[in-house]
């Protein structure tokens, strides 16, 4: 009769005696400075990878996010602009003037140029890429349109008007729209990513706790086996810990704040002015269009009304009002109460042109409209729409600058974070093997 052995007789005995060891005191020192050092490693990938994200995530919101959402507002802004002026161009009859035609050209360039840069970061996004095809398709479309309304006035046809209306109508039905919901899907990235930025790592912390209280009772159950008060090497691994978890936890807080800071006096006072200009480029459109259309155009001066309120209402709709309660800058404070006085200006330009319009005397409403007066239309809303663009650029000032302060938080955190898990674990190998020593 055979008699056959047992399976892995060879791994249970092996595992018999592990077990064994572990029984004894050498034994647990062992397991407990095996689990303390792969502690400490897991401990320090962790910190380390988390803290790196965020740094990438700062570095983006910078270098990419903030300039691609800028990107977008241009060419909102910058083809609503592009519509006034050639609703003011044409309102001066004839040949329009040098000044406004330049502008309208700078108008057209900048949104092309803008919408070439927003277009690099639409991959695999749809409703992005649906956006950016809308804007490339009707954009010659558009200029198209303005140019003939452009030859047939200088020429002294009436079709002029109803090519620019039909211009017009195509960029807030289908250009401006598209442009919008653009500038839209970036802001709610940059958003997204800022939220990214001064979010806490907890799971990190929690690792980083859990480890340095482990260091705490190893030490302690030292005492209670060596009567010795103090393990020199473990010492220093929770010196390391410790300064790692201060270091880590004050420069997040500091970084968070600042990323906050960024976000409330930054990008989401742009958002509320980019708002504010935007209507207000509307308005100006309206504003000039009404009188183009010579009595037939009752649906411009309704929504300049409707959007009027956005920057001369109360508190709970003046968007410029808005934008100056939560302006840090001092600068882009006081653009934005200069922009509330020329609004009110521009109000007052704009009831004494319908005044004038609707009592027959259409060349005056014309001059006040398009005139170089000091109480006209045209000097009021130049004088709003510059406070409203140097506020507008403070505001990107504050947004650049309160992030790179959160990024200047956590310089060499990542490194310094690395070397200290280094000096933990070797503290925990030498601090422990002294003791294993004494047993040989």
């Amino acid at each position: 009769m055979v008699t056959v052995a047992p399976p892995d007789t060879g791994r249970a005995s092996a595992l018999r005696t592990v077990t064994r060891s572990a029984t004894t005191t050498p034994g647990r020192l062992s397991v407990i400075a095996v689990g303390l050092v792969l502690l400490t490693v897991l401990t320090g990938i962790a910190a380390a990878l988390t803290l790196q994200a965020k740094q990438d995530t700062l570095d983006d919101l910078v270098d990419r996010r903030e300039p691609l959402a800028a990107a977008a507002q241009q060419i909102f802004r910058s083809l609503s602009d592009a519509d006034a002026t050639a609703a003011s161009a044409f309102l001066s009859g004839g040949a329009e003037p040098a000044a406004l035609r330049a502008r309208y050209e700078f108008d057209i360039a900048q949104a092309g140029a803008a919408l070439g840069k927003a277009s690099a970061d639409v991959g695999g996004d749809s409703l992005a890429e649906r956006q950016v095809y809308v804007l490339s398709q009707q954009l010659p479309v558009y200029t198209g349109l303005v140019e003939t309304a452009r030859t047939n006035n200088r020429q002294g046809f009436p079709a002029g008007a109803a090519y620019l209306r039909e211009a017009s109508g195509l960029m807030r039905s289908k250009i401006l729209p598209a442009a919008e919901k653009l500038y839209e899907i970036d802001y709610e990235r940059l958003k997204a990513e800022q939220v990214d930025a001064r979010s806490f790592p907890w799971f990190a912390l929690l690792l980083t706790v859990g480890l340095l209280g482990a260091l705490v009772a190893t030490q302690l159950y030292l005492t209670r086996k060596t009567n010795r008060l103090i393990n020199v090497g473990l010492l220093v691994a929770s010196i390391a810990v410790g300064v790692g978890l201060v270091w880590g936890t004050i420069a997040l807080l500091v970084e968070s704040a600042q990323v906050t800071d960024g976000e409330r006096n930054g990008s989401q006072q742009v958002d509320v002015l980019v708002q504010a200009r935007i209507n207000s480029l509307k308005c100006r459109a309206d504003e000039t269009l009404t009188l183009v259309a010579r009595g037939d155009g009752p649906g411009y001066e309704r929504e300049w009304k409707e959007l009027s309120v956005t920057f001369t209402g109360d508190a709970r709709t003046n968007l410029l009002r808005q934008a100056q309660d939560i302006a840090a800058n001092r600068g882009a404070a006081g653009e934005v109460h200069q922009a509330i006085d020329n609004a009110e200006a521009w109000i007052a330009a704009h009831r004494k042109i319908r005044e004038l319009d609707d009592g027959g005397q259409y060349e005056e409403a014309v001059k006040v409209a398009i005139g170089d007066a000091p109480d006209s239309a045209a000097v009021a809303f130049g004088k709003l729409d510059k406070n409203l663009i140097a506020a507008l650029n403070a505001g990107r000032e504050e947004f650049y600058t309160q992030t790179s302060r959160a990024r200047q938080a956590l310089t060499g955190l990542v490194p310094g974070v690395i070397a200290l898990a280094v000096i933990a674990a070797a503290g925990i190998t030498i601090g422990i093997r002294q003791r294993l020593r004494e047993y040989r």
